[in-house]
């Protein structure tokens, strides 16, 4: 099969926030998914998106399929630009399509999907130009994190305020210096987990996740924010989480939480592949949000780690995503 890999590469922030780039894929990663794909006997091309005219290439380039992992260029809903490209052109593709890519990329909306599902999710509300009052009914502990953005971007120690003047900084801060909505969510503190879905027609749930922040007490950092993800595991900055996978439940509660997370996934429209993050307190899974676009660097991304944990090593999971897509263009 001749197959093109979408991405964007990641870069300098250059006068940006430090994490501006962090949802974009290093170099190891693109190669390894290329080699995944090569090793399977298909025929590989890349594209970096921001380096052509998409339209002009794809009309120029036949293709029989785009694995894409690309996360867009500017607009509010821009890991949806590929895949309604790739539909105009009736191009098929991996993942999920343009719809449910710009629904889950923004937290608000994806949130009134999940309430109107009556799946569990932390009470919030959105705040567009900083000047809103806080709902009355908000209760502290709040976590602050734009609203369209991916990666953890933005969210760090400070992100967890416990009063209104920490609360209006952070909002402020979010708005500035992302050109974003700030989403302000009750803080459940409680068991992080994330599950992984594969999906063609059957559905194969991946073993649950558990992170583990005990340790982190060095950073002050007991969620999964962007220097979690960076740093992971250096002593040093007291980034240092445990993970278990699978997670540390009982047969009831992990029922329970594949229940959601199935949930979860079939309310955006989700295809072939998704992983939802949940906080677990008192028995209740809150769905936090639902990544359509995972993260699939082989070393350290949560998907793969939770593949593995299944017995799918990583060439077969990249070759799982792509027959699941083409499986599903066969019935459709």
């Amino acid at each position: 099969m001749r197959i093109t890999l979408t991405y964007n590469l990641k870069q300098e922030a250059q006068g940006r926030p430090q994490d501006y780039f962090s949802e974009c894929d290093a170099p190891e990663t693109i190669e390894a998914i290329k080699e995944a794909l090569e090793s399977k006997g298909h025929k590989v091309s890349l594209l970096e998106i921001t380096s052509v005219d998409l339209i002009s290439y794809f009309k120029e380039n036949p293709v029989d399929f785009v694995f894409n992992i690309a996360e867009g260029t500017r607009s509010s809903y821009r890991e949806s630009e590929i895949p309604a490209i790739l539909s105009l052109l009736n191009i098929p593709h991996t993942g999920s399509n343009y719809l449910s890519l710009a629904l889950a990329l923004n937290k608000a909306t994806t949130k009134k999907i999940l309430k109107y599902e009556n799946i569990p999710t932390p009470e919030f509300q959105l705040f567009s130009t900083g000047n809103e009052e806080l709902r009355p009914d908000l209760k502290f502990p709040l976590i602050i994190k734009p609203n369209r953005e991916g990666s953890s971007k933005g969210i760090n120690k400070s992100s967890v305020v416990y009063d209104k003047n920490s609360m209006y900084a952070e909002i402020n801060r979010l708005i500035i210096s992302y050109n974003s909505q700030a989403l302000v969510e009750e803080f459940i503190d409680g068991k992080e987990l994330t599950v992984g879905i594969l999906e063609n027609g059957k559905m194969t749930i991946l073993p649950i996740l558990e992170i583990d922040f005990s340790s982190c007490q060095k950073s002050g950092e007991y969620f999964y924010s962007w220097r979690m993800k960076e740093f992971q595991g250096n002593a040093d900055l007291g980034l240092t989480p445990t993970f278990y996978c699978p997670a540390r439940l009982d047969e009831e509660l992990r029922k329970k939480v594949e229940r959601v997370a199935v949930r979860s996934h079939r309310a955006l429209g989700c295809h072939d592949i998704s992983r939802t993050d949940i906080r677990l307190k008192d028995g209740i899974p809150y769905v936090l949000e639902v990544n359509p676009l995972p993260g699939l660097d082989p070393l350290e991304s949560i998907f793969p780690k939770m593949a593995r944990a299944a017995g799918l090593d990583y060439p077969d999971l990249i070759e799982a995503i792509l027959l699941n897509a083409s499986e599903r263009r066969t019935v459709n």
